[in-house]
């Protein structure tokens, strides 16, 4: 059985997939975080089996009566921390953080699921591949390795720990959509997040409308 230890309000919890909690005396990993976009709050989720640590950013309170604004942002190095170009991952996560802003509350989950869940040596080493013609899907193949390797099912035992259990989510992936379903998160609404596209991503977005079943209007990719 996997172990998440989640940073309550005023407990270091110990909760298991099959959604037991038990209390721990220890110091919440539970705290204010301001940001451009105003103060939110940080809780860290720690998966034992991999030893991650996951990230829930959320802004006002979680019991609202509508469905809670959601982005599932993977972590990605390269875009969210260096700016880069290839991909549109720093932009997403500066415009969900924007939209939350604006919704006036919502949440957003920083899972450690790099390189759509290959890790980063691996996604460099697609990149390399991607250099020299393939493209997102194909790269991942030719290292034998999946297309998209993320599971979604510690997302959704995350959201139901914070109390969330209906959402509007932020994606333009349905695979989100249907995972979050299946994981007995109720997705009321899926709200496009495309942003950041440009020379260096056009092909990499448009493969993941192609190959991958991302919806995305053409239009916004020309």
């Amino acid at each position: 059985m996997e172990t998440i230890f989640i940073g309550g309000v005023s407990d270091f919890m110990n909760f298991k997939l099959n959604g037991t909690l038990s209390e721990k005396s220890e110091i919440p990993a539970d705290a204010k975080l301001p940001l451009k976009q105003g103060e939110f709050r940080i809780r860290v989720f720690h998966e034992e089996e991999t030893g991650f640590d996951h990230v829930a950013l959320t802004l006002g309170d979680m019991d609202g009566p509508d469905p809670t604004l959601v982005r599932l942002h993977s972590e990605c190095l390269t875009g969210d921390a260096f700016g880069s170009l290839r991909c549109d991952c720093g932009p997403q996560l500066e415009n969900a953080l924007d939209t939350i802003r604006s919704n006036g509350w919502g949440c957003l989950l920083y899972l450690r699921q790099e390189g759509r869940g290959i890790g980063l040596h691996s996604k460099i080493q697609a990149y390399n591949l991607q250099d020299k013609g393939f493209d997102t899907l194909e790269a991942n193949l030719e290292l034998g390795l999946p297309a998209d390797a993320r599971d979604y099912e510690l997302a959704a035992e995350i959201l139901r720990a914070i109390g969330v259990e209906e959402v509007c989510l932020l994606t333009n992936n349905p695979n989100k959509v249907n995972q979050l379903k299946k994981y007995n998160i109720n997705v009321v609404e899926r709200m496009p997040l495309v942003v950041g596209v440009g020379e260096y991503n056009r092909k990499y977005l448009q493969t993941k409308v192609v190959k991958m079943g991302h919806e995305i209007d053409e239009d916004k990719l020309n």
